[in-house]
């Protein structure tokens, strides 16, 4: 993709930490027009400034005033302050997952959206991996029938980002493991069933490694502060059902005692598909009578894809020509919030929840 696919697009990015330069890095590749960056910590902004040779600022108002689209990368508490305002901007968002740090809160950011000249696009870039690619388009030919389950696991043996970071701080996040990266396998596991309205959720969010003193690992993102300031859960198992009857199962942790498990299986009534969200692999399976009764595996080799450069480029794509994107739109990305809120509410109230009442 060149800068030309984009035509003058100006881009700014709201939150200048981790996520924050690695969109800026893709941009830069990209030949984008990358005009400023926002945050409020002073050394965030220095190391911005630095890196990429461009401003940056304490007030997102001077950013917006620069850019055509902004990235909002910011933690998960800030993203309704800064969406918001940047909406009544008249900008285009790309918004980090998930939409909000509570359903209320992502509930007002889309109700902005439906008021606002510009889109918001929500960050889940495991759409565009090269075998999720693969399966939607078996599905959109009929290959697979009716897809009725999926099976979604992102599991960790032991990674809980940052212990005494903003992720393990419930007041900021919003919660662990389940909207840090169970939210990935969520948008996934209904992408896959074309976001069916969810009516019945039932799940349980533990909290079993984090807050331990004798937390063991071998590596950790982020530094660990210890033990005392981590209020989330570090696990979820949960279920939930369809208005028209389909299912989904979740398994999500980023820290547990089993290995790390990545697999995706996607059950339809003429086949189905496992494929491994971090290592690419892809296999279908089904059976036929045709010769006689008989099963078929096909193991199906796909190009590797940085998944967020085609987020961006669809995104980019989307703002140069002046018309939202269909692709993890801010609707879809609401579904996944009430599903998460469901599963938050139903280990608290030890019962399955109604997400239609």
């Amino acid at each position: 993709m060149s800068r030309s696919s984009f035509g003058d697009v100006r881009v700014g990015i709201v939150g200048l930490g981790g996520i924050g330069h690695h969109h800026a890095d893709r941009l830069t590749d990209l030949g984008v027009d990358l005009v400023g960056g926002m945050d409020v910590a002073p050394e965030a902004r220095d190391r911005f400034a630095g890196t990429y040779g461009v401003r940056a600022f304490e007030d997102e108002e001077e950013l917006y005033d620069l850019a055509d689209a902004v990235f909002i990368t910011t933690p998960n508490r800030f993203h309704e302050e800064y969406a918001v305002s940047a909406l009544e901007h008249g900008l285009d968002i790309l918004l980090e997952k998930p939409l909000a740090h509570t359903l209320e809160s992502a509930e007002r950011i889309v109700e902005a959206a439906e008021r606002a000249e510009g889109f918001c696009m929500v960050g889940f870039n495991n759409r565009f991996s090269a075998p999720v690619e693969v399966i939607k388009h078996y599905q959109d030919e009929g290959r697979f029938g009716e897809t009725s389950h999926v099976e979604a696991n992102y599991v960790r043996r032991r990674g809980v980002p940052g212990r005494g970071s903003w992720f393990t701080t419930k007041a900021v996040s919003g919660g662990g493991a389940l909207i840090d990266i169970g939210v990935h396998a969520i948008d996934l596991a209904l992408h896959f069933l074309d976001f069916p309205k969810v009516v019945e959720v039932s799940g349980v969010a533990r909290s079993e490694f984090g807050w331990r003193e004798d937390y063991t690992y071998i590596d950790m993102w982020g530094s660990d502060s210890g033990a005392d300031d981590f209020d989330v859960d570090d696990s979820v198992s949960a279920f939930f059902r369809t208005e028209d009857g389909h299912t989904v199962s979740l398994e999500a942790a980023w820290a547990t005692n089993r290995p790390t498990n990545n697999e995706f299986f996607v059950r339809g009534t003429n086949a189905g598909a496992r494929f491994d969200r971090e290592t690419g692999e892809l296999t279908l399976f089904e059976s036929n009578i045709g010769g006689g009764h008989h099963l078929s595996d096909t193991d199906i080799e796909t190009a590797g894809v940085d998944t967020h450069r085609a987020e961006l480029g669809t995104f980019l794509q989307a703002v140069s020509e002046g018309e939202a994107t269909s692709r993890n739109t801010i609707e879809q990305g609401l579904q996944v919030q009430r599903v998460i809120d469901g599963i938050y509410r139903s280990s608290e109230e030890g019962r399955a929840v109604r997400l239609d009442e």
